[in-house]
């Protein structure tokens, strides 16, 4: 059985998703909307009422003055009837900023929650809130509120005759009939159309990520390959689609335009039965149109309809496991006392623990060098000490205080870490030490990176501080991305350090500012934790772990460990330490 931390399933029993919740925010917008369409369809009618009245009272009086008094009147009804539908979509345009400010903040961190819990990136989440906003603020939300207007007007047309409103509601029938085929028609293409470009988008991201890597092995044609038959299929799935949907509508502007016809001749039938007045004539027609034009309309929309319908719910999956941060007391500053208890932990999905049963405690002041073999477990160790990750049993304790369970903007002002692949971000160099923070003193961030001894590399920029790095900080070399990153983990006063293999990129120089950092760190009280295969980087370690296979195999002072690694005197294992 795959072991993974344990979430809280009762925090999504008893509270909505932060989706469903905004779209209950909806209510009130769109009871309005509501009632906009309700006096835009009422308006409407004026049409016509006008148009009747033209035969019925203009050609038959030949009253020039009655043809203007009608004219003026329809007018104006349309200029207010042109203000109403302004201010629905307004309205829901409205709703569609409210809901993008509600729910973007919850996605963009969901996408965060679900990397550090390596279940992939999910960046699609981010253009399916795009697609979810653009469908409850546009045309196809005005179809839906069209839609109940139907029968109103179809009521209509069997008060003027029943003839009329009977060939009108067939001809509806037909025209759901022929809506409903090509959804059934089209659902499947659709699906491995949008399926297959979701996996061109994602994959085209991975290359670019790795491009270097990808020009280095020659990688491109095969990974073009791959990418082309994800594209190929999205547009091969995509034209079966569009072509069953062609004949479908088709099929439905045919039969709309043949009931149009029908509504004529039957009304001229009836005029020249004397039936009905002859003013009714186009009054019908334009009726019948109006009961009729929202299934086309639905029709035409229905591939952004069926769009906003798939990226609603990878929306709800992307936020089904994603528990919003509640608000905590705030924790005095650590002093730096970390303690390990009984951890163990395993990534979602894996068949067995990567760490188990780690109990270890360094007290401030200290600095703990951890080596050990690849895949034994040291960076994982790392994130759980930052709290990155949960444990599947134990915890990890700043000060006694969960570090999973810390406030996590509170908790980074007193935590420092540094990863092995060291990211910046596109801004200036100012802005990445600084951790883009505003109540930043130009002061604070100098001291930083002098410490790291990245000032002078710095001055050395175009614009100094001011230089924008862009992409993954682009314009730097390697050595110098992990220094000004060093300048990020020593910025502010942190009072817990994690450097994983700070110095793998490092010269000589950049070595010597990291042992110099150390020291002042050691200096002001922080607590250290640092992984390296460079035995240099321990020399003021006062001790070491040593990971195997996920478990502690030797914790004590560094030159007792040093001595047992290196053989020179063979003696039992050291005792467990407890800081």
């Amino acid at each position: 059985m795959a072991l993974k931390p344990g979430k809280s399933s009762r925090v999504h029993e008893v509270m909505p998703s932060p989706l469903r919740r905004t779209l209950a925010l909806g209510i009130g917008p769109m009871l309005f909307a509501g009632l906009f369409s309700l006096v835009s369809n009422l308006l409407y009618l004026a049409l016509p009422i006008y148009t009747n009245q033209i035969y019925s009272r203009v050609l038959s009086s030949q009253s020039v003055s009655t043809l203007v008094v009608l004219t003026l009147g329809a007018a104006f009804v349309f200029i207010i009837s042109s203000i109403v539908d302004h201010f629905r979509e307004q309205v829901l345009s409205g709703f569609g900023a409210v809901f993008d400010q509600q729910v973007a903040s919850h996605v963009f961190s969901a996408l965060f929650d679900a990397v550090v819990r390596r279940q992939g990136t999910r960046a699609q989440a981010l253009r399916d809130l795009d697609t979810v906003r653009q469908a409850i603020s546009g045309s196809a939300v005005n179809v839906l509120f069209d839609l109940p207007w139907m029968p109103v007007f179809l009521l209509m047309l069997f008060i003027v005759d029943p003839l009329i409103g009977v060939a009108t509601l067939v001809g509806g029938v037909i025209l759901v009939i022929l809506a409903v085929l090509q959804d059934r028609a089209t659902h499947g293409a659709l699906k491995t159309a949008n399926n297959a470009a979701l996996q061109s988008y994602s994959f085209t991201d991975a290359a670019l990520r790795n491009g270097e890597v990808v020009r280095a092995l020659g990688m491109l044609p095969r990974l073009g390959s791959q990418w082309a038959s994800f594209r190929q299929l999205s547009i091969s799935a995509g034209a079966a689609a569009g072509e069953r949907a062609s004949f479908y509508s088709g099929a439905i502007r045919y039969v709309r335009m043949l009931i149009q016809i029908l509504i004529i001749a039957l009304g001229a039938y009836l005029v020249v039965e004397r039936t009905i007045p002859s003013g009714l004539l186009f009054a019908n027609m334009i009726l019948a149109a109006r009961a009729l034009a929202p299934i086309e309309r639905i029709v035409a929309s229905w591939k952004g309809l069926f769009e906003s319908a798939q990226a609603f719910r990878r929306l709800e999956a992307a936020l089904e496991d994603y528990e919003p941060p509640v608000p905590l007391t705030q924790l005095p500053v650590p002093q730096g006392r970390l303690t390990v208890e009984n951890v163990n932990f395993a990534p979602a999905g894996a068949p067995a623990l990567v760490l188990v049963n780690l109990t270890f405690g360094i007290l401030p002041g200290e600095m703990v060098g951890v080596i050990g073999p690849s895949g034994a477990g040291k960076s994982t160790l790392a994130r759980l000490l930052v709290g990155i990750w949960k444990p599947v049993a134990g915890s990890v304790r700043l000060d006694g205080a969960d570090v999973y369970s810390w406030d996590r903007e509170d908790f980074g002002r007193h935590v420092a870490y540094q990863p092995q692949d060291t990211e910046l971000f596109s801004g200036t160099v100012r802005n990445n030490i600084a951790r883009f923070r505003a109540d930043v003193d130009d002061a604070d961030v100098i001291r930083a990176a002098q410490a790291a001894g990245a000032h002078d590399l710095i001055l050395r920029l175009p614009n100094g501080y001011d230089t924008e790095l862009g992409e993954g900080g682009a314009i730097l070399s390697a050595g110098q991305r992990q220094r000004v990153g060093l300048a990020r983990t020593l910025f502010g006063d942190p009072k817990l350090v994690v450097l994983d293999e700070p110095n793998a990129n490092l010269d000589q120089e950049g070595e010597k500012a990291l042992n110099e950092a150390i020291l002042s760190l050691k200096a002001r009280g922080a607590t250290i934790v640092m992984i390296s295969h460079k035995p240099s980087a321990f020399q003021h370690a006062d001790k070491l772990l040593v990971l195997q296979n996920g478990k502690i195999s030797m914790y004590g002072p560094r030159e007792d460990v040093m001595q047992q690694l290196s053989g020179a005197r063979p003696r039992p294992p050291l005792a467990e330490v407890k800081g």
